[in-house]
């Protein structure tokens, strides 16, 4: 730097920085190190050594701007610029780290990072600092608190990181390797061996990594593998920096004279473009440190211990002019680091002193700098009003200042007594099974607790609902919306949390100690589940799925069978409704409706989902409707048996639910217009808004809105114009199924409904007294009393059953000759009077009502409350009785009639009841024919217009070679991605999945497993999609773009559908699948398969705790097979897996000793952790033990 442009007033800064200083206050400090520091008692600076008003900074040039203490007499060991924040970290000689904040280097925090080593380089990410020190590497926030603390082998000498992505970290030092650290599991993934031991610098370019070693060479590695690409030798004795910029690589170090080592001026420049030496640089100072400074050109910026620095052009002359000096008083320079806005510089000398360089006044570390947080001072005044009415508010909340004195509250002995918390009552059923030994019993655990939780209450109160009066737990909602909590638990929306292992390790049984099948909520549009067990538990609608296959590919009809084939055979097992809502999305009328609901829609609970699910419960009986009453010509699939349920032409669905309806338009010109229709449900009508305080029963609203009579606008042929018309609605005769949607979109609805319950619950607290209520009669304040005795009480079960119930649990139906409707309210006391007999009477009995559950913190869900029948409970349970359960996703628990019906109009708001005729069961034919013929397996065309026969990649199966029960099949699946994983990262650095990505089959291969083509495949379909392939995994998959198109595709391509029911008739006949992760594959597929019709050799190889092994390495292990080299293909891995099965069999009957086989798989896991899991590249001299030629990959037919 050329000093004669400077201020003159520049000349006066170094005599004033030293004015004679007073060695009364620490005879043991250096003096010139603590001017204009001021010190508490303690000896510790509070101030930054302020510039003296004196000293101007000229724009451009480099200047002193501050200098501070960092820790007085303790070296300063690393400088860093934080790339995020306004702020430079500084790291000391005894493990402490300190942070300023901005260009006046105001302290912002400060904390010990190691008490044994020094810290040996910085580095800053989003969210906190990285610090490394000998032997271990931590990762604090900018505050100090500790995220993760990674402790390295005693053996390491770290000196070096470098961060090469936003997740993965290279740690270099004077052992012979380089370790790879992943910081979102903070454990070590690779470990790379470098010929050169000691890499104590670590830099990267878009080209190579460049490690500077301690032996004077700089070797270039490539960025993926790590391997050596060139290597310079720079310096005879050691190498003390390097910088990278552009294509130049220029380097300083020791050369080894006299038997020693000397500073060598000499700066080594090396052209990336030829890999060779240029002309050195020679400098006036002896160089340390470093760094380019690329602002205009790409200047240099060399660094001496002795505080000298010159800056200059890597390929020009060095000027002696363009030297200046940082004014250490006579310290060692320790440290140097330059901002990535390139305007300020940092040194740190011997004595713990930080100067910061810059080239204006106003200069910023970073072009774009985040706002940094502060901590903020307790605002004592803000706290929150504290109610000691609540039962668990926290003394704690009560800021109480520290004292010496007695506390108010520390009552002497005499004055108060201790209160402890009462044991819980030991389990009945412990007590009834124990057996004692001496003063000691035991008892098997009866499983009715989790292990080592114990729930105590507060209140002697046998209920799952919160109390309004409580308070929540977390002390951050005490005074916000306090009425979450009213929501019972179980009714509260689920979440599936998500592990390494995906759902392997959820547990399911948690949330459902039943038989019946859940389905799991993370689909898109699954806000149907509800519905879809509620029809599922029809057995007239079950029946009639699964005997309905069609030729479409989107039906709806037929996809709702297969999903209750799952059901059926599910033992507890949660299901999921994939293709169902597949096809669904693909319904025009739907998506006309608004019932496909955009991911954002569902997350943010913007949906009114009452409104929606009423919607939809009208669609799928419509639709469903349709679907089995289209007249089916030649059958789909080859002589698939007709429905059991009437001819072809006369839907179920429409005896089951439809009703046929008179519509009658009354002109005031006295013109009638009657039109007959059929409806599959009514909507209820409520009274008009000055009648709704009224009592109403009801069965009175039901007939009302059967029975709908409205004055309307209209179109009067007799007037030929728009006139008043009254319009009444009657019914021809009563469905089988009365199935009605409450329409309770609003506060009045709502209101409604609340009113009739508090009517109905005075009515049934009468009734339960004793006490007789004619609908006229208001009940008095006396009789009110009454109730409340003790000796009434005994009459009624509980207040809480009988609280918020406005509908009965049966209704009575009678249509007269005259199509006269009358409907009441059925009581199990009542019997048919014989008039009855001669009308149409029904007897309608609740089976079904599903609810919406207004939670705002989850944006609101739907749950069903099914009455399952004696039907269901014999297939699954073996036991004939019927039970009312609650249906909220994957989570079923029975409960209480009672529930089924009361609804809290806060919380919990009815949207559809279903009724059911008594004895419906009996009119219908139940049984189910498999629809699914063997004519599925033969040969189809395929899609692609393209495809031709040389290609074919498998052989369909003759006649003679259907499958029989017991025989093997390999399988193996490919999957595309449709939309990506939505995750998280914590605090603690850990990734927590909050939405799993969205799957879809792309390509299914089966294989035959046994005959003289054994090994061929039979299946090889690639499934064609409407949808949106985000991701085709082309690396793992083998699936490439245009392989899914049938326009450009040469592959066999079908439909889902098509492939779906070769895979079911292969389940039902009985086959055993072989395979690989089988799991996966069938959960994908959206298929349920028995367990003892599955042989997995993921679980076949695998040892109790230990982790799972990949294919690849089980088939170069036991069969010299080498797989999956570039992709994968299924082919190939449904054979691997076919031929593994028959090695371990091989291998089970060779064992003599029941310890033979464990003691191969040992060996396995020994070999595996030797090879790091990795298969050896190929050698062309070893030859696989099969010959993979028996199994050609292309078939010619």
């Amino acid at each position: 730097m050329n000093f004669e442009g400077l201020d003159p007033s520049l000349a006066e800064y170094a005599p004033t920085l030293h004015p004679a200083l007073d060695p009364v206050l620490d005879p043991h400090l250096n003096p010139t190190l603590l001017q204009n520091v001021e010190l508490d008692p303690e000896g510790v600076p509070l101030e930054g050594i302020p510039v003296p008003e004196s000293v101007h900074i000229m724009e451009g040039m480099y200047s002193e701007l501050h200098t501070v203490v960092s820790e007085v007499g303790v070296p300063v060991s690393v400088s860093h610029f934080d790339l995020h924040e306004e702020m430079l970290w500084v790291g000391n000689h005894g493990g402490h780290a300190t942070s300023f904040f901005g260009p006046g280097l105001e302290r912002y925090s400060s904390f010990q990072v190691s008490s044994s080593y020094d810290i040996r380089q910085i580095q800053s990410l989003e969210n906190g600092v990285l610090f490394l020190t000998k032997m271990n590497l931590k990762y604090t926030s900018r505050g100090g608190l500790i995220i993760f603390d990674y402790l390295m082998d005693e053996s390491e000498d770290m000196h070096s990181l470098l961060l090469t992505n936003s997740s993965t970290l290279l740690i270099g030092g004077l052992q012979s390797h380089v370790i790879e650290i992943d910081l979102n599991t903070v454990q070590e993934t690779q470990k790379y061996t470098v010929e050169v031991p000691g890499v104590t610098i670590l830099r990267q370019s878009n080209r190579f990594f460049f490690c500077g070693h301690t032996s004077g060479k700089v070797t270039l590695r490539d960025l993926r593998t790590f391997a050596v690409e060139h290597e310079f030798d720079a310096y005879s004795g050691s190498l003390s920096d390097f910088d990278v910029h552009g294509n130049l690589l220029v380097t300083c170090g020791f050369s080894s004279r006299m038997n020693g080592l000397a500073c060598d001026r000499f700066l080594k420049v090396y052209d990336l473009r030829m890999m060779r030496a240029i002309t050195p640089l020679q400098v006036h100072v002896d160089p340390l440190f470093l760094k380019f400074i690329p602002t205009y050109t790409s200047r240099l910026a060399i660094i001496s211990q002795t505080g000298q620095c010159q800056f200059c052009e890597p390929t020009g002359l060095a000027n002696p002019a363009d030297i200046f000096h940082v004014n250490t008083v006579g310290q060692l320079i320790m440290t140097f680091d330059v901002s990535a806005s390139k305007q300020a510089m940092v040194f740190g000398d011997s004595e713990g002193c930080v100067h910061l360089w810059a080239d204006s006044p106003e200069v910023t570390f970073n072009a774009y700098s985040r706002e940094t947080d502060f901590a903020l001072p307790c605002i004592v005044d803000t706290l929150p009003h504290l109610d000691w009415n609540q039962d668990l508010m926290p003394l704690s909340l009560i800021p109480v200042p520290l004292t010496s004195e007695t506390l108010l509250s520390d009552w002497p002995a005499t004055n108060s007594a201790p209160a402890p918390r009462r044991a819980p009552p030991v389990d009945p059923e412990i007590l009834r099974t124990m057996k004692k030994v001496g003063f000691i019993g035991y008892a098997p655990n009866p499983r009715t607790k989790l292990r080592n939780q114990i729930p105590y209450r507060l209140k002697e109160l046998d209920n799952e609902f919160d109390s309004f009066s409580q308070v929540p737990e977390s002390p951050i909602g005490r005074e916000e919306e306090p009425h979450l909590y009213m929501v019972a638990k179980k009714y509260r929306k689920v979440t599936i949390k998500y592990s390494k292992l995906g759902l392997e390790d959820f547990d399911f049984k948690h949330y459902n100690k039943t038989l019946f099948a859940g389905l799991e909520p993370h689909i898109p549009n699954a806000y149907c589940n509800c519905m879809i067990q509620v029809l599922y538990f029809l057995e007239p609608v079950r029946c009639l799925v699964q005997n309905h296959l069609c030729q479409k590919e989107f039906c709806l009809g037929c996809e709702l069978g297969f999903l209750f084939h799952m059901l059926d055979l599910s033992r507890g097992d949660p299901c999921q409704g994939s293709n169902f809502l597949r096809a669904f999305r693909t319904i025009p009328e739907a998506s006309a409706l608004g019932l496909i609901l955009a991911d954002s829609d569902e997350a943010t609970g913007k949906v009114n989902l009452g409104r929606l699910i009423q919607s939809w419960n009208r669609f799928i009986l419509t639709q469903l409707h349709q679907e089995t009453q289209e007249q089916e010509g030649p059958q789909a699939y080859r002589g698939a048996g007709s429905s059991s349920f009437g001819s072809s032409g006369d839907s179920v669905i429409g005896q089951l639910f439809s009703c046929e309806v008179e519509n009658c338009s009354l002109c005031r010109c006295s013109k009638e217009t009657v039109r007959v229709s059929s409806t599959l449900l009514f909507t209820l009508s409520y009274p008009e808004s000055n009648e709704k305080s009224k009592d109403y029963e009801f069965a009175e609203i039901l007939k009302r809105s059967i029975c709908l009579e409205q004055s309307t606008q209209a179109w009067c042929e007799n007037c030929e114009k728009y006139q008043p018309t009254v319009q009444t609605r009657n019914i021809r005769c009563l469905p089988d199924v009365l199935v009605i949607n409450c329409e309770v979109n609003s506060s009045k609805e709502a209101d409604f409904w609340k009113t009739q319950a508090e009517y109905a619950f005075k009515k049934a607290l009468m009734r339960k007294g004793g006490l007789e209520i004619h609908k006229s009669k208001e009940i008095s304040l006396g009789e009110w009393k009454d109730l409340g005795n003790p000796e009434a009480r005994h009459l009624y079960a509980s207040i809480e059953e009988l609280k918020n119930i406005w509908i009965p649990y049966s209704i009575r139906m009678k249509l007269s000759k005259t199509k006269e409707l009358d409907v009441c309210s059925w009581n199990e006391s009542d019997e048919l009077i014989s008039s009855d007999a001669q009308d149409t009477t029904y007897v309608y009995d609740l089976m079904a009502t599903v609810v919406h559950i207004l939670d705002p913190r989850t944006g609101g869900s739907l749950v069903g409350h099914i009455k399952v029948g004696e039907t269901y409970h014999q297939r699954k349970e073996g036991v004939t009785h019927q039970q009312w359960y609650l249906f909220n996703d994957f989570l079923i628990e029975p409960v209480d009639k009672s529930e089924a019906v009361q609804f809290d109009m806060s919380w919990k708001v009815p949207a559809i009841l279903y009724y059911v005729r008594r004895n419906l069961n009996a009119k219908y034919n139940l049984t189910i024919k498999n629809p699914i013929e063997a004519s599925v397996l033969l040969a189809e065309a395929s899609l692609a217009r393209k495809q031709r026969k040389c290609h074919a990649t498998f052989i369909p199966l003759m006649l003679n070679e259907m499958p029989q029960a017991g025989d093997l099949v390999g399988l193996d699946a490919e999957f595309v991605t449709l939309n990506e994983e939505e995750a998280e990262l914590r605090s603690d650095g850990t990734k927590s999945t909050i939405k799993p990505s969205q799957m879809s089959v792309a390509r299914i291969t089966c294989v035959r497993g046994q005959g003289p083509n054994e090994g061929v495949p039979f299946i090889d379909d690639y499934i064609s999609t409407q949808e949106q392939v985000v991701d085709y995994l082309t690396q793992y998959s083998g699936i490439k773009p245009g392989d899914l198109d049938a326009k450009i595709s040469s592959k066999h391509l079908t439909t889902l559908k098509s492939t779906y029911l070769k895979l079911r008739f292969l389940i039902d006949v009985g086959v055993k699948f072989v395979g690989h992760g089988l799991q996966k594959d069938f959960r994908v597929i959206n298929l349920m398969v028995p367990k003892d019709q599955v042989i997995d050799t993921v679980y076949l190889f695998h040892m109790p705790r230990k982790r799972m092994i990949s294919l690849r390495f089980l088939a170069w292990y036991f069969l010299d097979l080498k797989i999956q080299g570039e992709t994968h293909d299924s082919i190939e891995d449904a054979r691997t897996a076919l031929q593994l099965y028959r090695e371990y069999l091989e291998l089970s009957k060779n064992a003599t000793e029941p310890d033979d086989f464990r003691k191969v798989l040992k060996g396995l896991y020994e070999k595996g952790r030797k090879m790091d899991w990795k298969v050896p590249e190929p050698d062309s001299q070893s030859s696989p033990k099969t010959d993979a030629a028996a199994f050609p990959a292309v078939l010619p037919l």
